[in-house]
C-alpha cells in the first residue's frame, strides 16, 4: 500500500470527477488505503444525502476488498499531538480530523491524495497528490 485517499477524492470520485477516477485508477495496482477518519466523514455524507439509502450502496460499492482502511493506533496518536502542538506553536492549526488523517500518512509511510492543499500542506514530511 502506497497511497491513502483524502475524503475530498472519494466525494470526487463518486460524483463522477473523471480526472480523480483515472488518476485513482492509476495508482490503484500500488494499494489505495483509507483512514477511518474518512470513513466517518463519509458516512455523514451519506446519513445527510437526499438517498441515504443508494449513497450508502455506492459507497459500499467504492469500499472493496482491494482498498485497506487503516484504523487510528498508539503510534498516529503520537504524531497526532506532536504536529498539532507544533501547528499551534507556529500558529498554523487545522482541523483535528485532517491532522488524524495526515498522522496516518506519516506513521504507515503513504503519499496523500487530496485536492486539501492549504490544509496539508502545513504538515512537515507528508507527500501530496493532487490532481
Amino acid at each position: 500500500m502506497k497511497y491513502l485517499v483524502d475524503t475530498d477524492w472519494v466525494i470526487d470520485h463518486l460524483g463522477g470527477r473523471q480526472e480523480v477516477t483515472n488518476k485513482l485508477q492509476e495508482l490503484a495496482p500500488q494499494g489505495l488505503a483509507l483512514s477511518i477518519v474518512s470513513l466517518a466523514e463519509l458516512y455523514e455524507g451519506v446519513y445527510y444525502s437526499s438517498d441515504p439509502v443508494k449513497a450508502e450502496r455506492v459507497l459500499k460499492e467504492f469500499l472493496t476488498p482491494d482498498l485497506t482502511v487503516l484504523g487510528i493506533n498508539e503510534e498516529i496518536c503520537q504524531s497526532f499531538g506532536k504536529e498539532r502542538g507544533r501547528l499551534r506553536e507556529e500558529g498554523k492549526t487545522i482541523g483535528d480530523l485532517d491532522l488524524f488523517i495526515a498522522s496516518t500518512c506519516l506513521c504507515h509511510e503513504l503519499t496523500l491524495l487530496t485536492n486539501n492543499r492549504e490544509h496539508f500542506q502545513r504538515i512537515k514530511n507528508l507527500t501530496i497528490i493532487s490532481v
